[in-house]
């Protein structure tokens, strides 16, 4: 009886189709977003990595400075402050606007990771490369690139994981992601309890089924470095 009066059936079917899109929308820019830090991640690492000290101070700076920025408040900036701005400033759909900004927030994160992987490579492979005369550009997509990203995955798609539950930040600028949905839905009927339980378990639907394929990556990367561990050490003693 109790539960009756606090949870109406009607009202969860009718939120189902607003909601259902707003998960959709929700998964559009996620995906959209993660596709744009692991880009401007990569590009940001080996801009760091240039000889040119300055430059590469510059971007040190720059990564910084977003990384230790709420992105609350830079998606706030991009979608009211910059239109404002003369000669740059441009008014952007608030799917794109939500999609910069996270992206290139997040890409300050995966630029850490990618720098982990590349550490991870061995100098003699910057090496050898310049006693094959391989290009600056050759040596990072034939050398560099293919042993320092593998490693990195499980950790790469973590933050798509943490990306996807900070789409609510979007409803700052009007974004019909899964909670304004909710929220648009809840407003409307006065029923809260049933929209946002709605919403959590859609949140559950689309987060875990992506936990569960990182854990196999990192699962299958243990592996694989057990097994060439393994390999070398074999390869040790019968020298």
């Amino acid at each position: 009886m109790i539960v009756s009066s606090i949870w109406n059936w009607d009202v969860a079917i009718d939120a189902m189709p607003a909601m259902l899109g707003g998960m959709w929308n929700t998964f559009l820019i996620t995906i959209s977003a993660f596709i744009v830090a692991l880009i401007v991640g990569l590009i940001l690492t080996m801009l760091r990595r240039i000889p040119f000290k300055p430059l590469a101070l510059l971007f040190y700076g720059l990564t910084e400075f977003i990384r230790m920025t709420p992105p609350l408040a830079q998606l706030l900036f991009v979608y009211y402050a910059w239109p404002q701005i003369p000669v740059v400033g441009v008014a952007l759909p608030s799917f794109v606007a939500g999609t910069f900004t996270l992206g290139i927030h997040y890409s300050t994160y995966l630029s850490e990771i990618y720098r982990s992987g590349i550490e991870g490579v061995e100098k003699g492979q910057w090496e050898a490369s310049k006693a094959l005369n391989f290009s600056r550009f050759d040596t990072w997509r034939k050398v560099i690139l293919p042993q320092a990203i593998p490693p990195v995955i499980p950790q790469l798609g973590n933050y798509l994981i943490v990306m996807f539950k900070e789409t609510p930040l979007l409803i700052a600028i009007q974004f019909n992601e899964m909670l304004r949905e909710a929220y648009l839905v809840g407003s409307a009927t006065y029923s809260y309890v049933e929209v946002f339980t709605i919403a959590g378990l859609l949140f559950l639907v689309l987060s875990y089924p992506s936990s569960l394929l990182i854990r196999y990556l990192e699962k299958r990367m243990n592996n694989r470095y057990a097994r060439k561990a393994k390999k070398v050490e074999r390869k040790g003693v019968t020298t």
